[in-house]
């Protein structure tokens, strides 16, 4: 992994979708790491301390939702922004960390880039 690259933490259990926003993040200028549960994007994240973004998906298989997740990325470590893209409805997206930047499925990297800057990322 390249110091020079914030670290992303993506957690998405669509491989296709998985894939493309590895590939947008990238050209983002992170260094990504995969995850296609919950349980495996939170070991990264212990792993590496926290990371600079977690992108993840609300609806996901694994010890928790994305909405927990994204509850205890908040918690243990505060400094990591979080961007959640999902197709859920409004009620599931209230339960979100006021901190956390909402994009609806699917995520044009124009809206993505936009969320960084909100976010101070970019």
């Amino acid at each position: 992994m390249s110091a020079s690259r914030p670290l992303a933490v993506l957690a998405e259990d669509e491989a296709v979708i998985r894939m493309a926003a590895a590939a947008m993040l990238d050209v983002l200028g992170f260094e990504v790491l995969e995850a296609e549960r919950s349980d495996e994007a939170l070991r990264l994240l212990e792993a590496h301390r926290g990371a600079a973004l977690l992108y993840t998906d609300i609806n996901m298989p694994g010890c928790m939702d994305g909405c927990d997740l994204a509850h205890t990325t908040t918690e243990r470590w505060p400094e990591t922004k979080i961007i959640v893209c999902s197709g859920c409805t409004l009620e599931e997206a209230a339960r979100l960390p006021q901190c956390a930047y909402f994009l609806n499925k699917p995520c044009a990297e124009r809206v993505v880039r936009k969320a960084l800057q909100v976010l101070s990322l970019h």
